[in-house]
């Protein structure tokens, strides 16, 4: 993608199907300077790349609603300040219009307004308060304004209330015509020996009640008219509408099925009712005006229902959403003063009382409490702060009150970084919805040829007559059903990435998530990972003569320049010693080897046995003492001091809470544990010993990790690598699926599918068993997406489903993909431990 190209999210209204989706994809795709989009129907939401020189957001709605959908979009009023003429209103104008996501403005002198039509969630409005006073004008008043999400969450509640209206509205008339009308049919069948049309052609009018037989006969079908009448025009409108735009756009989706089998029985009807009122029989004696009003109600109360399933599938969002506080207390000259979210900038100090929600990310200046992080990281217990301590936006302060200086806000809190990561992943489509796609592109032309066929083979090859024809026509149109083939898996996503942020396990995309299901080895870092990554210095062996402190201290100037956790260790030991600790004079790392330096004029060598022997030093002598100390879990680095090979320090790395059951639920989960470390073979057996590893890929360098897990794969195996650091990044992308632990580096991040929050091994398992649970709903919802249609529209083809039943099914259908998939919100997963409280850090935070 050039820099010239930009991306937006569409919040789209009104698609029912995979169809509908197809449909919003092409019309956008062929939009001249769009350069891609990609629709996903389960969050309702278009990705659309486009070239802003050639076209607009305004043209590419424009597109969407000439296809026959809509965008959510929400308007504002800011009252502005500092105008005095009309150049104040272009340059208003401007620096808002400049908005990525802002649709329209107008701004008005003489009230002061600025009125904004903009995407919700594209843009927010601390961004067009920033806009209008960076172009040297003020806003005031914005504490009552409407938040982003709320506007696209009032678009989605209007259109489940628009739904409900259509099916009080439906139900209203369609009830009472379906008594009437079956009442009519019992009525009249009591005639014994005679069907409708042998009582109107033979005169058996005149029965026991002749007024009432004709009534029921010839009078009650225009009755029938008037309140099928309504139905049609008023619920059935949506369906109408729909098809026509899909026409139009030479396509077709599910309203065309509605649409057509819904007009058919009506049509059909009136010209039945016409050949009564004429006296012109050959055309039929039935109506079926009831027939499609009950398809259309039935329909209707499926999407309603589907529409308010859907909502729910989005809870695990709308969770995380509804932790960020509204507002936060500023803390300004000595006053505690209430300020809106939005108007927290970095540096701002905030007072957080006791039971409060802490407003944005950052430092804590002063006080003590502990803090309940568990509604992002999945931790049960509270984690203790201090000074100096980080916290996170959105988590709880339980009990004293703290005052910390915000660190990121808005976009870049964790919180905002954990809703898009979600969000990016359940837009996503998996690898395994191109099958449905697939199908969809072709279902509906297919199902209207296979209506024809249905109708012609009664009607010519049956010899049922016409009206026994097109009922099974109608209910071919009616029983197929394209909206559970689009729904099954982006609904089972939705659910599947929600349900993962709970527990603290983010999903990049859903491919990841399908991935995640197929790995057979699950390969780990050691150091972050396993260990605690936090080393400390546990042994100082003085050689040659040489001085215990003297050794530590030269050792530790010469790692002063190095950022390797055993470097950091060996200087905190010498801290802890009190020993006086210079600059070195010159400083050269070997990325996971050692470091060379010069030190109060001296030259140090300091790093592995491997590092030292490369230098041309006989370590023969000392092999004992080093295996000594590997053999005990210990890392032994080695210092040489002009030459002369002067001390030998162990370091040693502890396991972290958790990571024995980590290790045994992979197992369980029949899946191969490999570790690789650049420890030597072994002190990386004494750490796998410890918490159940059998396989170790030890004396592994940094840039060889990558070779290592392409390794395993040569193997023939799927591997999940898991690490923290930089020097994991090649690793974590060359695996089949990279998993992060939170805790770590951007770039590890950035380089992982799956990143762990809390940094707890035990994420590991249970990102597996979610990905499995939810491939499994998944598989379930397509089975019946396609077995449904495989079955029922044979059956209705053979003419023994009547219509009515048939939009029953139709609905039932796309609900049960829906509830299906809602089921994994509360399914026990094979590997859920109680979580540890572990250290947070926010997801693209740099590391230490």
């Amino acid at each position: 993608m050039t820099e010239a190209i930009r991306q937006i999210e569409l919040p789209i209204t009104g698609m029912t199907c995979a169809s509908c989706v197809r449909n919003v994809e092409r019309a956008l795709t062929k939009t001249e300077g769009v350069d891609g989009a990609s629709v996903n129907l389960a969050t309702e939401r278009a990705s659309v790349q486009f070239d802003p020189q050639t076209v607009s957001v305004p043209q590419i709605i424009e597109r969407v609603k000439n296809a026959g959908y809509g965008v959510a979009t929400a308007a504002i009023e800011l009252p502005i300040t500092g105008m005095t003429c009309a150049s104040c209103v272009r340059n208003v104008e401007r620096a808002i219009g400049k908005q990525p996501g802002v649709l329209e403005v107008a701004v008005n002198l003489a009230t002061e307004r600025a009125t904004v039509q903009y995407l919700p969630n594209a843009v927010r409005r601390g961004d067009l308060i920033r806009a209008v006073e960076s172009a040297g004008y003020g806003v005031v008043d914005l504490s009552s304004a409407e938040a982003p999400e709320d506007a696209e969450r009032a678009a989605r509640q209007a259109e489940i209330d628009r739904q409900r209206h259509m099916v009080l509205i439906g139900a209203a008339f369609t009830i009472p015509l379906f008594i009437l009308s079956m009442g009519r049919d019992l009525y009249m069948a009591s005639f014994a020996g005679m069907d409708m049309a042998e009582m109107m052609l033979s005169g058996a009018m005149a029965g026991p009640n002749p007024a009432l037989n004709w009534l029921l006969w010839s009078g009650w079908p225009f009755g029938f008219l008037l309140l099928a009448t309504p139905v049609q025009l008023i619920v059935g409108r949506q369906y109408t509408v729909g098809a026509w735009k899909s026409a139009r756009n030479g396509t077709t989706g599910m309203d065309t099925l509605i649409a057509l089998g819904s007009w058919a029985a009506y049509l059909y009807s009136i010209v039945v009712l016409i050949g009564m009122v004429v006296g012109y029989s050959a055309v039929g004696a039935h109506v079926y005006f009831e027939t499609a009003a009950v398809i259309l109600t039935l329909i209707t109360l499926g999407k309603l229902l589907e529409a308010r399933a859907k909502g729910r599938t989005s809870e695990a969002i709308k969770k995380l959403l509804g932790l960020a506080p509204k507002t936060a207390t500023l803390l300004w000259n000595g006053d505690e003063v209430e300020v809106a979210i939005d108007d927290v900038v970095v540096g701002d100090q905030l007072v957080v009382r006791p039971g409060e929600r802490i407003p944005v990310d950052g430092l804590v200046v002063t006080g003590r409490s502990s803090v309940d992080e568990s509604m992002l990281t999945g931790e049960s217990l509270p984690v203790n702060k201090e000074t100096g301590s980080e916290v996170i936006g959105a988590t709880i302060n339980k009990q004293g009150r703290l005052v910390i200086e915000a660190q990121r806000v808005g976009a870049e809190t964790a919180l905002a970084q954990i809703v898009r990561l979600v969000e990016q992943a359940q837009g996503s489509k998996a690898p395994i919805q191109r099958v449905a796609d697939q199908v969809s592109g072709v279902f509906v032309p297919i199902v209207l040829v296979l209506a024809v066929l249905t109708f012609i083979g009664w009607l010519v090859i049956g010899q049922v007559g016409f009206t026994a024809a097109l009922v099974n026509a109608v209910a071919v149109l009616v029983i197929a059903c394209p909206c559970a083939l689009g729904l099954a898996t982006p609904t089972a996503i939705m659910v599947g990435t929600g349900r993962g942020a709970e527990m603290g396990v983010l999903f990049k995309n859903s491919e990841a998530l399908e991935s995640a299901k197929r790995v057979q080895v699950v390969a780990l870092d050691k150091t972050g990972t396993i260990t605690r990554g936090e080393p400390s210095v546990t042994d100082v062996i003085a050689l040659n003569g040489c001085h215990e402190n003297e050794v530590l201290r030269l050792t530790a100037i010469a790692e002063r320049g190095s950022e390797h956790p055993l470097g950091q260790a060996v200087v905190a030991a010498a801290a802890a010693r009190d020993l006086k600790l210079t600059q070195p004079e010159a400083f050269e790392a070997e990325s996971g080897r050692g470091v060379r330096a010069t030190v109060e004029g001296r030259t140090v060598f300091v790093g592995s046995p491997r590092f030292i022997r490369e230098q041309g030093h006989d370590l023969t002598a000392y092999t004992g003492q080093i295996e000594a100390l590997q053999g005990r879990a210990r890392t032994a680095v080695l210092t040489v001091i002009d030459g002369v090979l002067s001390g030998i320090l162990g370091i040693a790395d502890t396991v972290k809470d958790g990571s024995r059951e980590a290790v045994a639920a992979l197992r369980a989960q029949g899946l191969e544990v490999v570790m690789i470390t650049g420890d030597n073979e072994k002190t990386a057996q004494a750490i796998a010993r410890e918490v159940g590893i059998t396989r170790v890929l030890a004396d592994v360098l940094p840039d060889q990790k990558a070779e290592m897990v392409k390794r395993l794969q040569g193997e023939g195996k799927r591997v999940a690598m898991v690490g923290d650091g930089i020097n994991d990044a090649p690793a974590l992308a060359q695996a089949d699926v990279g998993i992060a632990i939170g805790t770590g580096t951007d770039i590890a991040i950035e380089a992982s599918d799956v990143t762990l929050v809390s940094g707890d091994l035990r994420g590991v398992a249970r990102a597996v068993s979610l990905s499995r649970a939810t491939m499994r709903t998944i598989y379930q919802n397509l089975f019946w997406a396609f077995i449904y249609n495989i079955i029922l529209i044979p059956v209705a083809m053979a003419g023994t489903l009547i219509p009515m039943l048939a939009a029953a099914a139709m609905a039932f259908s796309s609900i049960f993909v829906v509830s299906n998939s809602l089921r994994l919100r509360g399914r026990k997963l094979e590997s859920e431990p109680a979580v540890q409280p572990a250290a947070l850090k926010p997801v693209n935070a740099v590391g230490d």
